[in-house]
């Protein structure tokens, strides 16, 4: 019986002994802080590391975490400035920056950050109306940041940021805002369509003056062209007649020219006469058409070398010579 008694005792004692040496260690995990109370007292706390904590006068009364913390702030009903309900959700982010004043501030301080995140987004959506909520979501985020971590500061933490994650609009609202956006995007389209239809007449304005500009230039140039044309033909020919007329002159001055050039006159003559008596039924000469004679017996004597060789005169004594509107005979021919 007393070996029995004492394996028993051993056995007790070793059980105590070791129940003492783990309470007696204590092991922190990194980014974490213990808090020590002895008997109901804050003590200490106990940072990264191996620590040695007193059973049953000391007790490890807070375990709190050094990492940043998401917490999801549920959705609830705000109001616009417009009076509009919308369903607003987010996440906090959060440090815990003294481990004492969390664990003894305030009982349980994610909770009241996330409550006072939410009075705080209903109060900056009240300040907005619905169609700028949307498009100030930044701004939205870094009141309730700067409200909160102020708020928050009594109890050690340390709100770094706020991200608003949904704005739902309830769906009356929903079906009024699809009927705006479907009426601003047809005004937008008849917008459209009128500027092109308008750029597409001044388009066609402009080319009908610019094809106007270039016609009336092109009509302008070739009558600048024709009148360049005929100032050259006829200056041309003003050039060739007076050459022509040099050279008859010249011709002229040469011996015999004269005689030459009444012949010519009296071919040209007698070539016209025919030309008219040939042309009609009826012919009337005039009453001294006798006097042709005399031409061509003149012409006759220029060319024999002077005016003595012609032979008979207009109602003279010459062979031939008779009454006005008789038969003459001009170099033997009737």
């Amino acid at each position: 019986m007393n070996v029995l008694g004492t394996y028993i005792t051993a056995v007790v004692t070793l059980i105590v002994v070791f129940t003492v040496f783990f309470k007696l260690i204590r092991i922190v995990p990194e980014q974490q802080a213990w808090l020590i109370e002895q008997f109901g007292k804050y003590r200490r706390s106990l940072g990264p590391g191996l620590h040695l904590v007193i059973p049953v006068v000391q007790k490890v009364a807070y375990k709190q975490l050094l990492k940043e913390e998401v917490i999801d702030v549920p959705p609830q009903v705000c109001i616009t400035k417009d009076n509009v309900q919308v369903n607003v959700d987010g996440v906090l982010y959060l440090q815990v920056m003294d481990p004492e004043k969390a664990s003894y501030g305030i009982e349980n301080y994610r909770f009241a950050t996330a409550q006072l995140a939410q009075t705080t987004m209903r109060s900056e959506i009240g300040k907005i109306d619905l169609d700028r909520s949307f498009s100030e979501r930044d701004a939205i985020n870094d009141a309730i940041v700067r409200s909160v971590d102020e708020a928050s500061d009594p109890w050690g933490i340390k709100v770094t940021r706020y991200e608003i994650k949904d704005i739902t609009p309830s769906e009356t609202v929903m079906t009024a805002m699809e009927q705006q956006v479907r009426a601003e995007r047809e005004k937008r389209a008849e917008i459209l369509s009128s500027e092109g239809e308008r750029e597409a007449r001044i388009n066609s304005s402009k080319g009908d003056r610019q094809q106007s500009i270039n016609l009336s230039q092109g009509e302008r140039q070739r009558r600048i062209n024709e009148a360049e044309g005929r100032a050259s033909a006829t200056e041309i020919v003003a050039e060739a007649t007076a050459a022509g007329i040099s050279e008859v002159a010249e011709a002229i001055r040469l011996p015999k020219g004269r005689t030459a050039v009444a012949m010519r006159i009296g071919e040209q003559f007698i070539s016209s006469l025919g030309e008219i008596i040939r042309g009609s039924d009826t012919a009337v000469l005039p009453a001294d058409l006798a006097q042709l004679r005399s031409v061509v017996e003149s012409l006759r004597g220029h060319l024999g070398g002077g005016d003595s060789g012609a032979t008979g005169a207009p109602g003279g004594g010459g062979s031939g010579g008779g009454r006005p509107g008789g038969d003459y005979t001009v170099g033997g021919d009737r």
